[in-house]
């Protein structure tokens, strides 16, 4: 059994708290804060469409598909040492980025980047649950983290546009290199070590089997428009893709310890959390892909321009999420979710309309919609994956919906970047009418947030959530032995 996490004092918590949202902010921003660089690294580099989609999904590939891994081996290793492993490798790889001579070295310097970033997030946020034990302040603390982690996601094109603009793409980089190197020494002096008492173990079976259903996914999905849908290559990807799933349904059940716990999606307000969070990011990461490039390659927007034009949606992140926050703890998640879906299908919906010389304000209040959207969206699907989850569970819990999250972010670009690909080298207006395919599917997103919002706050979707809740009375007690835990399931 390890040792106990010291008590520290108020001001040392808060401090650990800071250094936290730290490397979780640069870890979050750089998924956004990439999107307004885009332009100028298409024409520095001469990247094509999919170079750009890659430069983005290889980046939130790796973090989806590692981030349960990280989180459980810093539960055994030591969780200060795997921060620090992974602010190391981030501020290497976002060194690396700026470096980059052709977009080939971009996307291998961002894979990089990524293995960092998966030993951020899970980390950051398992720190501070083991640095505030008070439940109350708990609370408090993860209301912070997540809402330092959703203003980064919303700010990120406005600070990436002023960097483009005022010293090159290469600075959206190299910007997270000092604040890493501050984190890493910060993180020696006043984070103390912690493990968890009971860590789950190493799952390679089933990492490879993620790895290859979600790598398949979106490399079929990217190359789709190149190859061909009936393209031999890209049919043969989502026969592996499929595959993996069976030998997920078939293999993780198992095991003790699985790497994707199947038992919690027999909660229904789980499932649709991990759905919700696939389905919100997915719209959210498609509307920023396609808006930085209309905005700066239809419009003619410098990247500054572009950003600043996305600030109400960090603005309205800003105002909401603490509010949101509150509603949810005070009346539940249903309503905060039915809010966000409408915002994100009337905000796809309303951008069918928008062409190259649609007026800039009407364009605005568009924005506004997402950003009421992302403001409202995050704290309702982390309570509902976690609602009637035991303790024990709650780090696995929310370690999937960020791994949800991410995927979205994925699928979002992978699919609106093979949508709108060949348009944009014919003009503004194919561009714009192009676009109308992506906006109807975030629409469609949107919808589908509703609806599982509604789902999966009812009663009997809470009584689901009981009943899977005491499937892991067993992992309270700490580990069965292997014949044990596989009878019970």
């Amino acid at each position: 059994m390890p040792e106990p996490t010291p008590v520290l004092g108020p001001r040392r918590r808060l401090l650990v708290l800071a250094i936290c949202c730290a490397g979780a902010i640069v870890v979050v921003m750089d998924i956004s804060i990439v999107n307004v660089a885009l332009p100028s690294i298409r024409r520095e580099l001469h990247a094509s469409e999919s170079g750009l989609q890659w430069t983005v999904d290889a980046y939130t590939l790796v973090l989806a598909a590692f981030l349960v891994l990280a989180g459980s081996t810093a539960d055994r290793v030591g969780r200060r040492r795997v921060f620090q492993t992974g602010l190391a490798a981030f501020g290497l790889g976002s060194l690396l980025c700026g470096l980059a001579p052709g977009i080939g070295w971009l996307i291998a310097a961002r894979t990089l980047q990524a293995v960092g970033g998966t030993m951020l997030n899970p980390v950051a946020m398992a720190i501070v649950a083991d640095t505030f034990p008070e439940p109350a302040e708990r609370a408090r603390a993860i209301g912070v983290f997540g809402s330092a982690t959703g203003l980064s996601l919303a700010l990120g094109p406005i600070v990436g546009g002023a960097l483009v603009d005022g010293l090159g793409w290469h600075s959206v980089f190299w910007i997270n290199v000092p604040i890493v190197a501050a984190a890493i020494v910060f993180t020696a002096l006043f984070v103390p070590e912690s493990r968890a008492p009971r860590a789950r173990r190493f799952d390679p079976v089933g990492q490879v089997l993620t790895v290859l259903v979600l790598g398949s996914t979106v490399f079929a999905i990217t190359e789709s428009r190149e190859l061909g849908w009936s393209s031999p290559v890209v049919a043969g990807l989502f026969a592996v893709a499929v595959l993996g799933v069976l030998g997920i349904l078939g293999y993780e059940p198992r095991r003790a310890d699985p790497l994707l716990e199947l038992r919690l999606f027999r909660s229904v307000p789980f499932g649709s959390a991990i759905l919700m969070a696939l389905f919100a990011l997915w719209g959210f990461g498609a509307f920023l892909f396609v808006t930085t490039q209309y905005l700066q390659d239809v419009r003619g927007m410098s990247a500054l321009a572009a950003g600043l034009c996305l600030l109400p949606v960090g603005g309205l992140v800003v105002v909401l999420s603490p509010f949101t926050g509150r509603l949810v703890a005070t009346h539940g998640p249903r309503l905060p979710l039915v809010v966000a879906g409408g915002a994100l299908a009337l905000g796809g919906g309303a951008s069918v309309w928008v062409g190259p010389a649609t007026p800039l304000p009407a364009v605005l209040s568009v924005h506004l919609l997402f950003g009421i959207f992302l403001g409202t969206v995050n704290p309702p699907v982390t309570t509902t994956a976690v609602s009637g989850m035991p303790r024990s569970m709650a780090g696995v819990a929310t370690s999937l919906a960020s791994a949800g999250r991410q995927t979205g972010t994925t699928l979002g670009v992978a699919v609106a970047g093979t949508i709108v690909g060949s348009a944009l080298p014919r003009g503004g207006a194919a561009f714009t009418s192009a676009e109308r395919g992506v906006w109807w599917m975030v629409a469609g997103l949107g919808l589908g947030v509703v609806i599982l919002g509604l789902f999966s706050t009812g009663s009997r979707a809470l009584g689901t959530a009981g009943r899977a809740a005491a499937l892991f009375e067993e992992v309270n007690r700490g580990p069965l032995p292997r014949a044990a835990s596989t009878g019970r399931r």
